[in-house]
C-alpha cells in the first residue's frame, strides 16, 4: 500500500483528492491545522501541523510517496504566505523523498490567457496572483532540476464539486438558487473553463499511479468543463428541472468596496478571467492516460447542488 499525504487536507481539493485516493486503496495522511485535522474524510488519517512550521511539516510529510500540495492561503494572504510555504513544502518533499503533485490554476497565463491554451503556452505575471505561482512553479521546477525531486503540475480551471464551500459555483453561481436565480459574473457568451472536483481528483490519482513514468517535472492541463454562461445555465436548469432567472455581479460597486475591503479588492482584481474567454487543452493528459476522468455536466451539476445541500432547490424556489 502506497502512501499519499496531502497539505490542506480538509480544503476543497484536498477533501475530494482524499476521497479518490482512498477508492484506489492507498493509505491517506491528511495534514491540516488544530481543528480542521477533525473534519477530515472519514479513512484519512489525521496529522495536525501548520505549514509555516518547517520541522512540523518535514515530519508530517515522512514515510510518504506522494505529497499533494493544496495549501492554499486566503486571498488577502498570498504575498506573505505562498511562497514560504512552498519553501517548507520542498524542503518537506525533499526529506521524504517523494513525488510531490501541485494543483496548477490559470493565474499564470495573466491577461494573454484564450481558448485551448497548452502546457507550453507563454506566461505572463499581469497580476501579483499570476507573479506568485509562476514563481512558486518555478521553485520546484529548479528543485526538480538540482535535487531531482519529482514534480508533478495538474492545471485546472475554476474548481466545483464535492461538500467542502469556497468556490465561485457556491459563493456566487448558485448562491440564490433557492430563489430560482443563477448569477453569472460576466457576458453569458464567454467560455469558461470548469474542473468538477471528482474528476480532477480521480486525475491526480491516476497520475501518481504512473509517475515513475513521467520526467522529473511535468505539467499537464486538465480540460474540465468548458462551458459559456448560457451553456451553464442550461445545465443547472437541467440538474434542477426548472427554469431560472438570470442575475449578475455589480463589478462597479464591488471595485468600489475594495478601497475599504481587501478580500473584495483581491477577487475585483481576478475579474478579469469572466471577461476573458478561456479553455485549457488537455490533449497531452488525455494521450499519457489515455482516458481522463470526466462526469458529464449535468450529472455533476445536479451531484454538487446535492453536495451543497441544495437538492430541494427546484421545490424551494417554485
Amino acid at each position: 500500500m502506497e502512501t499519499v499525504v496531502i497539505l490542506g487536507a480538509a480544503g476543497r481539493i484536498g477533501d475530494t483528492a482524499a476521497r479518490q485516493f482512498l477508492a484506489k486503496g492507498w493509505r491517506v495522511k491528511g495534514v491540516a491545522r488544530d481543528a480542521r485535522a477533525d473534519e477530515l474524510a472519514p479513512g484519512v488519517e489525521p496529522v495536525r501541523a501548520d505549514a509555516s512550521d518547517r520541522g512540523a511539516l518535514i515530519e508530517a510529510c515522512r514515510g510518504a510517496d506522494v505529497v499533494l500540495n493544496c495549501l492554499n492561503p486566503q486571498y488577502t494572504e498570498w504575498r506573505e504566505k505562498v511562497l514560504p510555504m512552498a519553501g517548507n513544502v520542498a524542503a518537506a518533499v525533499e526529506a521524504a523523498g517523494a513525488t510531490h503533485m501541485l494543483p496548477g490554476n490559470v493565474y499564470n497565463f495573466g491577461h494573454r490567457i484564450g481558448l485551448g491554451m497548452r502546457e507550453d503556452a507563454p506566461q505572463l505575471p499581469s497580476t501579483e496572483k499570476a507573479a506568485i505561482r509562476m514563481r512558486m512553479e518555478d521553485l520546484f521546477r529548479d528543485l526538480a532540476e538540482s535535487r531531482r525531486i519529482r514534480t508533478v503540475v495538474l492545471r485546472a480551471g475554476d474548481f466545483y464539486g464535492g461538500p467542502r464551500t469556497g468556490t465561485w459555483m457556491d459563493l456566487i453561481i448558485l448562491t440564490k438558487l433557492r430563489k430560482g436565480i443563477f448569477t453569472w459574473p460576466g457576458p453569458m457568451d464567454l467560455p469558461h473553463a470548469f474542473a468538477y472536483l471528482p474528476d480532477l481528483g480521480a486525475a491526480f490519482v491516476a497520475l501518481a499511479e504512473r509517475r515513475s513514468e513521467l520526467d522529473r517535472f511535468e505539467r499537464f492541463h486538465f480540460a474540465g468543463h468548458t462551458m459559456t454562461g448560457e451553456e451553464t445555465k442550461l445545465v443547472a436548469e437541467k440538474a434542477v428541472d426548472r427554469r431560472l432567472k438570470r442575475g449578475g455581479v455589480p463589478w462597479t460597486l464591488l471595485r468600489a468596496a475594495g478601497l475599504v475591503n481587501p478580500m473584495l479588492r483581491e477577487v475585483a482584481i481576478m475579474s478579469y478571467l469572466w471577461r476573458t474567454p478561456h479553455s485549457l487543452d488537455g490533449a497531452r493528459l488525455a494521450g499519457f492516460l489515455g482516458a481522463v476522468p470526466s462526469t458529464e455536466p449535468v450529472e455533476a451539476m445536479r451531484a454538487t447542488i446535492a453536495a451543497l445541500g441544495l437538492r430541494d432547490a427546484a421545490s424551494l424556489a417554485a
